[in-house]
């Protein structure tokens, strides 16, 4: 390989190629935390720097669709395992000895994996502790938001590999970034660090690696100790009414409000306030 070639690779910080081991852990761990609460989704194939492959997308869609069914749980939190990698995106090395149909295929199931983060009605956001390329930095974008560990970095590469980005950035990324930043990124390949992503607002927090999962189960368990139908109402409102016009986004706010209004956890909400107690919401069925 030239040197050209060399310095064209290492902009992506990819590390070393995955060694050849047998995985003897699920590609995706589910965990749940705080009584129930709170999943926790953890992409665990370190030693790819968690990279995608087709059976870890599968898992990772079953993983969202049985959360979404379990009442309990309030809210999701979705990090990568080991402190380099939050996701490199689609195992490339898969891809190597795939068919065209294959890939289309796998392709496939990679849409219904995002649409499936993107269609959740509880709130989950994504803890990046490290890299998050490609699908991966999609994946991130797929959820409601993003906090960071400050060794982060964001990165789409695809145009560097003949491929235009198809999980969602070229639609997501310019809600997240300037649309000449995003734009930027998507043409060039060039990362963003974690400061750089959190001045422009694509992260809402930065903390010190070791802090970072801390940071997000606090986080977490403050979502969780608020009414669920509310703050399900609001994330739907917030998604359905992004980009109408004013008044057809406060009619959708409206809705989402007078079904909260009318829910028993209204009565209690407010009735916790006044005896000066901790609320006890249920569980939500919105």
């Amino acid at each position: 390989m030239s040197s050209s070639s060399t310095d064209r690779w290492a902009a992506l910080d990819f590390g070393p190629p995955a060694p050849d081991v047998q995985e003897t852990e699920a590609p995706v761990l589910l965990e749940y935390l705080s009584n129930g609460r709170v999943a926790l989704i953890t992409l665990n194939r370190p030693h790819a720097d968690n990279a995608i492959t087709t059976e870890m997308g599968a898992l990772l869609t079953d993983v969202v669709e049985e959360i979404a069914v379990r009442t309990a749980v309030r809210v999701v939190i979705l990090t990568g395992a080991g402190d380099r990698a939050f996701s490199v995106g689609s195992d490339l090395r898969q891809r190597k000895a795939m068919t065209k149909e294959d890939w289309l295929r796998q392709r496939q199931a990679f849409d219904r994996t995002l649409y499936t983060v993107r269609q959740l009605r509880k709130p989950i956001f994504a803890a990046v502790n490290g890299i998050a390329y490609g699908g991966g930095c999609e994946l991130a974008q797929s959820t409601d938001f993003i906090i960071a560990s400050t060794n982060a970095t964001f990165g789409q590469p695809e145009a560097m590999l003949g491929l235009a980005a198809g999980g969602g950035s070229p639609a997501l990324l310019p809600r997240l970034l300037p649309r000449g930043k995003a734009l930027q990124m998507l043409m060039t390949g060039d990362p963003v660090s974690a400061q750089e992503a959190y001045r422009l607002g694509m992260v809402n927090e930065l903390h010190d690696p070791t802090q970072l999962m801390s940071a997000a189960q606090q986080i977490a368990d403050k979502i969780a100790s608020n009414s669920p139908t509310a703050v399900q109402a609001v994330k739907r409102a917030v998604h359905l009414g992004e980009g109408q016009p004013i008044e057809q986004a406060i009619a959708i706010m409206m809705d989402a409000h007078w079904r909260s209004a009318i829910h028993p956890d209204r009565v209690e909400g407010i009735g916790a306030f006044n005896d000066g107690r901790e609320p006890a919401f249920s569980d939500s069925d919105f």
